[in-house]
C-alpha cells in the first residue's frame, strides 16, 4: 500500500489553518502546520485532529515550530509572512515578507528537495520569484497562487449579477496579483455562453474593478486582517490538481520564458497542472489592449524584483 501525500503549510494564521482544514477534510494528505510562535500550530493541529471523529477524515495533522517534521513532503504551501493593514498596498509588505518567506524557503528545500512549492504570500509575484530564486528548483515545481482566487471572485460576482449557480460560470484572470490584474471578460463565460453577451459592458467594467480591489475590499471590511476562506480554498485547488494528476487549466503565477511576450518573470497565466507540477502555458491569442494591460502589470512586478534585486 503506497503511503498517503504530504502537505506542509508554512503559516498557521488564517490561511494556513483553513487550508489546513480543506485539506484534512477532502483527506487529501496528511498535513504539518509550521509557524515560528510556539502553540499556536500545535493547537490548531489538536483541534483540527477532533474535528476527524465528527467529519471522518482519515488524516493526521501535526503542528510545529520547526521543519524536522516537515521531511519528505510532496507539496509546502507557503502562507508565512505580515499580512496587509487597511491603507497599506501590497508593495509596502516587499521588504518585510522578502526576509521571511526567503528563510522559509531555505528551510524547506533542506528537508523537502523534491516537493513543489506554492507561494500564498504578497505581494505575490514578487515573493514567488523569490522563493524559486533560493530554492534553485526547476520552474515547473514553483508556483504562485493567485488567478485561482482572482477568478474565484470574478466568477463570484458574475453569478450574482445574472442570479445563476457559480458552477456554470467560468471566469478568467490574468497578470499580477494586485492592482494591475487583468480580468478577460472576452474569455469568461456562463454556461459556455461568453459574459459580454449577457452583462452590459458597464457593469461588466465595475465588476472588473471589484475583482481587482477584491482583496482590498475584504481587508478594509474586516479592519484586522484580510481573506482566507477563499485564498486557502484556493492554494488547496492547486495542491489537489498536482497530487491528484488532474491535469487541470487554472490560472497560476509562473515563470514565463518569451510566453506572452514576457520573459524572466513570474506572472499569473493559465497552466496545466498536474504530477508534475506546471505542466504546460497555455498562451491564448489577447487584443492589444488586453496585451498591453498583461504587459503594464508585468512591468508592476518587474519594479518589485528590481527592488528586491533578484
Amino acid at each position: 500500500m503506497v503511503g498517503r501525500n504530504k502537505v506542509t503549510i508554512v503559516g498557521a494564521g488564517n490561511v494556513g489553518a483553513t487550508a489546513a482544514h480543506w485539506i484534512a477534510s477532502k483527506e487529501l494528505a496528511d498535513v504539518v502546520l509550521v509557524d515560528i510562535v510556539e502553540g499556536v500550530p500545535q493547537g490548531k493541529a489538536l483541534d483540527l485532529s477532533q474535528a476527524a471523529p465528527i467529519d471522518g477524515f482519515d488524516v493526521k495533522v501535526i503542528g510545529a515550530n520547526s521543519y524536522e517534521e516537515t521531511s519528505n513532503s510532496d507539496v509546502v504551501i507557503i502562507t508565512a509572512g505580515q499580512p496587509r493593514k487597511p491603507g497599506m498596498s501590497r508593495d509596502d509588505l516587499l521588504k518585510v515578507n522578502a526576509e521571511i518567506v526567503g528563510g522559509v524557503t531555505d528551510q524547506v528545500v533542506k528537508y523537502s528537495p523534491n516537493c513543489f512549492i506554492i507561494v500564498v504570500s504578497n505581494p505575490l509575484d514578487a515573493m514567488t520569484q523569490l522563493a524559486w530564486r533560493r530554492s534553485g528548483f526547476p520552474k515547473n515545481r514553483v508556483m504562485g497562487m493567485a488567478g485561482v482566487l482572482d477568478s474565484a471572485r470574478m466568477r463570484h460576482f458574475i453569478a450574482q449579477e445574472l442570479n445563476v449557480s457559480v458552477e456554470n460560470v467560468t471566469a478568467f484572470v490574468l497578470g499580477g496579483h494586485g492592482d494591475t490584474m487583468v480580468p478577460l471578460p472576452r474569455y469568461s463565460t456562463v454556461a459556455g455562453i461568453p459574459v459580454t453577451e449577457l452583462i452590459p459592458k458597464e457593469r461588466l467594467d465595475e465588476i472588473v474593478k471589484r475583482t481587482a480591489n477584491g482583496g482590498a475590499e475584504i481587508v478594509n471590511l474586516l479592519k484586522t486582517g484580510s481573506a482566507y476562506y477563499a485564498p486557502s480554498l484556493a492554494a488547496v485547488e492547486m495542491t489537489e490538481a498536482i497530487l491528484k494528476d488532474k491535469k487541470k487549466i487554472l490560472p497560476c503565477a509562473v515563470y514565463l520564458e518569451g510566453e506572452y511576450g514576457i520573459n524572466g518573470l513570474f506572472v499569473g497565466v493559465p497552466v496545466k497542472l498536474g504530477k508534475n507540477g506546471v505542466e504546460q502555458i497555455i498562451e491564448i491569442s489577447l487584443t492589444n489592449e488586453e496585451r498591453a494591460a498583461l504587459h503594464k502589470s508585468a512591468a508592476a512586478v518587474q519594479e518589485l524584483v528590481n527592488i528586491l534585486g533578484i
